[in-house]
């Protein structure tokens, strides 16, 4: 058995630990799961609340894949799915009334912002804020709904 020793020994094994310490990081933070809307701890503009919401994410490279079923507040079902990557371009968002498209970017480790449009024009941004310990996340919308009420809401997911 040969035991590597010098300096390409040391850069191998720092590459070891980095690789180790990086995947390490990315599953602690990661938004893939699934994920229960906290009605009691989020907050809506008055006339576009939530009754419940569920979301499950994938994760597979720089893809994500988010599929979300939810009671509206006047207790119709609402499923919506995208699939999209964190670069800013336009992707297809299926079954919601509010939009058609979606772009998404990282801004930090545990934060994305998507924007969210109608027959091209901008409607929502989203701010996402992935709690440090990954048992919670926050949804900041800001925009109009599909009826041209401004929202202004807050939704806090927990990890199921």
């Amino acid at each position: 058995m040969r035991i590597w020793k010098g300096p390409a020994a040391l850069v191998a094994f720092a590459v070891l630990q980095i690789s180790i310490g990086v995947a390490r990081a990315d599953e602690a933070v990661s938004i893939a799961g699934t994920w229960q809307l906290n009605v009691a701890q989020s907050k809506f503009t008055p006339g576009t609340e939530i009754k419940s919401q569920t979301r499950v994410y994938e994760v597979n490279g720089t893809e994500v894949k988010q599929v979300t079923d939810s009671v509206d507040a006047e207790g119709r079902a609402v499923h919506s799915a995208w699939t999209a990557h964190y670069d800013g371009k336009d992707y297809p968002l299926k079954g919601n009334p509010d939009a058609d498209t979606i772009a998404a970017l990282k801004t930090g480790e545990l934060t994305a912002k998507s924007t969210l449009k109608k027959d091209g024009k901008v409607v929502q941004t989203v701010l996402r804020t992935l709690s440090k310990d990954g048992k919670t996340c926050m949804f900041r919308y800001e925009g109009i709904n599909a009826k041209g009420m401004k929202i202004d809401n807050t939704l806090v997911f927990d990890r199921k």
